[in-house]
């Protein structure tokens, strides 16, 4: 029958129990164990139904259950021990405290921009990779006490769920996510209404967002969300889907977080009584808005452009991840201009006075009818830095024409390599492990594990087993529900509870499908690939895992290509492809799997943070040397699938897939088989214990977020501190012009070795003239250089040395000598200024003639 009419009963929770609020709210509780498994412990099947979202579990608690916790004097105990346990950890001092004391850099806050925070999945404001990393950068800036804000979006729908029609096609899911029912809370401002901020958009129209606060820790993550009964529909859904939409919905999303962004986490410090952020992180090109709004900023106090410009570049860093030009947003060079605005007098209505010809310029590219969001994020900050060494060497290749007459080596992109966030992607047991290499110290601040030999290698291998059979049991479950999604009948999925094997060597292959990570490569040979998982004394299994993104028709069919094989009753006990991959799902694949499988097309993966998330469990790793592996591969830790020279793809799949093979049947397994009488494989437990010593602390969030804070977050906040000064900022944009303007007058003659011919250990004497025409010494920078000569004349490996004005117009240097051989030697004078962090910014040089 059906209801006459509703009513709706709202939950109560006493306050005895509200403590438990205080936990669910800071998303603390997701790298902390034991406020995670007090949650768990209130009811078990409502925390897996609800996706371990602890807002939504105190919603839903019957009375009779919240009257049994009251009366359970042992949970309450743990409740509070809980509770005050994140109250000592959000007061405590910090590595960054007792870093930064006593002196100006104390002072430094970062405002961290990214599209997308892959904090948990309860927040469902993720889609993979970056978003992950952006999470553990929050969680790690928390544990060190960084004085850190993120600003991101709030999505009503998030990223898609994941199933599979019955053909293996990848099917999109989308589930409305109130933030009634999220661990977000509305940002309050001084009249006690949530906080709003606006966006001019064209035809006079103004989008207005509401501003959200997460708590990750000691962390504040700031969310916009447009979807508002006083925006119109087209406004209300700018923050519908993370990568939904068209290009013009992109653009509409990226102006909410850049610009929109920039507003709240201003208002933000007003309201709280927090010092300004002075150092703009942009996680990816998407935030490249934000220095636009900047600038109109600081012209509205009276700055010119130029001078806007030059302080926003002096407190602005820009990390990219791509290392491909097809991975960075590009927009029409019309559609920009639109929502640009610009009035009879080409200002921009977006940013107030800002010139919109110079905006189009800051993103415009060979192609005159692109903007290019990566090019106005490198041309709006001083500081850049891929997320590899490899990465940054191939940013500086993809980017050096924004640096013209400087050698690619010289391009102002730096690295740090992505870590991981160790309490959180470690699992279970492994975490009293990774202690124990740690030798008791805080990982976070450990560089490095030096107790390698801390735990038994029966006890390490007893782990490992155990982490890999709670793989196979979730692999079985998830297979199960996987195959009923598909259409089967639970009648005939019984073997769904007999596919893996929790003994058998469990390769991990999980991240986002798309082709360059050539999730099909194992397929090459696929009769070859069936006899390795099937060997009846030596068997192999796969659990795969990962998303195409909806429009990615080539990765769907890869992905469709993987289950399908898959699906052949000869091999769907050994190899299982689990939908719907999310945090949860990934910790389990990281922990549980023996090997992580890896093989992108070189130099295509920026870093690959999901083998890094093995390691630190104990997962060995096989990868092609790309992204992080490049820099810290080794044979004692791990496997390196050999990459082929060709330009034939066809070619150099087969062949890299061919040693993929050999060195899984000949390597790998020997080795994981290889038992003592004890059924313990030592040489297998030994190159666990290297992996997780050495390569740990190298990929963990903790490093990482140090390496931001030493490189570019401190050095960023000193040179954004002098910028603040406009008065200094307008004469360094003074200074810029100048020094273009006089470059002409630049020359370099009579370069001389003053030594003749020396031996080694001898010093060399170098000295040049050098004409500054207008120019004055202190605007520049003499250096000379030196290395030995390549075949074609250049310099291999050239050294610099600043060069001392040793009477007017002429220059010159010592350096001692060690090597023997041949050397060739230059000299050159490139801008120099104290708010200059890079020569190449001016793309202004001069060698000697």
């Amino acid at each position: 029958m059906k209801a006459f009419n509703t009513l709706t009963v709202a939950p109560v929770l006493p306050e005895t129990l509200q403590p438990l609020r205080t936990l669910a709210m800071n998303l603390r509780w997701s790298w902390r164990e034991q406020t995670h498994a007090l949650f768990r412990s209130i009811d078990p099947r409502l925390w897996s139904k609800l996706g371990h979202n602890p807002v939504q579990l105190l919603q839903r608690l019957s009375a009779s259950r919240v009257a049994e916790l009251e009366a359970d004097t042992e949970f309450l105990q743990r409740m509070r021990l809980e509770l005050d346990e994140l109250e000592t950890y959000l007061g405590v001092e910090r590595w960054f405290e007792r870093t930064t004391r006593g002196s100006d850099d104390a002072t430094t806050s970062i405002a961290y921009f990214s599209m997308e925070f892959g904090v948990h999945q309860s927040l469902p404001i993720y889609s993979g990779g970056l978003g992950v990393l952006a999470g553990d950068h929050l969680k790690s800036a928390s544990d060190l006490g960084v004085p850190l804000i993120g600003i991101g979006l709030l999505y009503t729908y998030g990223y898609f769920s994941q199933s599979l029609s019955r053909e293996g096609w990848q099917q999109e899911g989308y589930e409305a996510h109130s933030p009634e029912s999220l661990a977000v809370t509305p940002v309050l401002d001084e009249a006690g209404e949530q906080l709003r901020v606006s966006v001019d958009f064209p035809d006079e129209r103004v989008v207005v967002a509401r501003v959200w606060r997460a708590a990750i820790g000691r962390i504040t993550l700031l969310l916009l969300d447009t979807n508002l009964d006083e925006n119109a529909e087209d406004f209300r859904v700018i923050t519908d889907r993370l990568y939904g939409g068209d290009a013009e919905h992109r653009i509409k999303q990226e102006l909410v977080l850049g610009v929109g962004g920039v507003r709240a986490v201003q208002r933000y410090c007003e309201i709280s009584g927090l010092a300004q952020p002075d150092v703009f992180h942009m996680n990816e090109g998407h935030a490249g808005f934000l220095g636009i709004e900047r600038i109109g900023q600081l012209m509205a106090r009276g700055a010119s452009f130029e001078t806007a410009l030059a302080a926003v570049r002096a407190s602005t860093l820009f990390t990219t991840h791509t290392p491909v030009p097809a991975g960075i947003d590009r927009f029409d060079m019309h559609l920009a201009q639109r929502y640009l605005q610009p009035d009879a007098d080409g200002r921009s209505r977006l940013a107030a006075g800002v010139p919109v010809k110079r905006v189009l310029e800051l993103g415009g590219e060979d192609d005159p009818q692109r903007f290019n969001m990566a090019h106005l994020g490198l041309r709006l900050a001083q500081y850049a830095n891929g997320v590899a060494k490899l990465h940054g060497a191939v940013s500086r290749g993809m980017f050096q024409d924004l640096y013209p007459n400087y050698d690619v080596d010289e391009v102002p992109i730096t690295s740090i390599t992505n870590g991981v966030h160790v309490p959180t992607w470690t699992r279970g047991p492994i975490k009293t492990i990774v202690a124990s290499m740690a030798g008791g110290r805080d990982v976070a601040t450990a560089d490095r594990w030096e107790n390698a030999d801390a735990v038994g290698s029966a006890e390490l291998w007893r782990i490992r087993n155990e982490l890999r059979r709670e793989l196979v049991e979730r692999s079985r479950d998830a297979a199960l529900v996987a195959w009923e999604q598909r259409g089967a009948q639970q009648a005939e999925l019984g073997w769904t509870k007999q596919i893996l094997n929790p003994e058998a060597l469990t390769i991990g292959f999980a991240r986002r499908v798309s082709t360059y990570k050539r999730l099909t490569l194992m397929l090459q040979q696929p009769e070859r690939l069936r006899r390795i998982l099937l060997d009846p004394d030596r068997p192999v299994q796969f659990v795969i895992a990962g998303k195409a993104h909806p429009n990615d028709m080539e990765g769907k069919q890869l992905l469709q290509q993987i289950v399908q094989f898959a699906d052949d009753a000869g091999v769907r006990d050994h190899i299982v492809f689990i939908p719907d991959y999310n945090i949860s799902l990934g910790k389990y694949l990281v922990a549980g799997s023996d090997v992580w499988l890896n093989n992108p097309i070189r130099p295509q993966e920026a870093s690959g943070t999901s083998g890094m998330k093995a390691v630190m469990n104990g997962c060995l790793t096989m990868s092609i040397s790309d992204g992080w592996w490049d820099e810290l591969a080794s044979d004692e830790v791990g496997w390196t699938i050999p990459t082929a020279s060709t330009g034939d793809p066809h070619q150099r799949d087969a062949w890299e897939a061919q040693a993929l093979y050999d060195i899984l049947e000949h390597q790998v397994v020997p080795m994981f088989y290889d038992r003592d009488a004890q059924g313990i494989p030592h040489a297998w437990v030994d190159k666990v214990r290297r992996s997780m010593s050495q390569v740990g602390p190298q990929v963990a969030a903790e490093r990482m977020v140090r390496d931001y804070v030493r490189e570019l977050y401190l050095p960023a906040g000193r040179t954004a501190r002098l910028a603040a000064d406009l008065d200094s900022c307008g004469a360094f944009a003074d200074w810029q012009q100048r020094v273009r303007d006089g470059w002409h007058g630049v020359a370099v003659t009579d370069v001389r070795n003053e030594s003749g011919t020396i031996v080694a250990g001898d010093v060399a004497r170098i000295s040049a003239q050098v004409e500054l025409g207008a120019l004055e010494p202190s605007d520049v920078l003499v250096e000379a250089i030196a290395g030995r000569v390549g075949a074609d004349g250049e310099l291999i490996a050239p050294q610099r040395r600043a060069m001392t004005r040793a009477e007017p117009g002429r220059y010159e240097v010592e350096t001692a000598t060690n090597e023997t051989g041949e050397f060739g030697y230059t000299v050159r004078v490139v801008p120099h200024h104290e708010l200059l962090r890079s020569p190449a910014e001016l793309g202004l040089i001069r060698y000697a003639e």
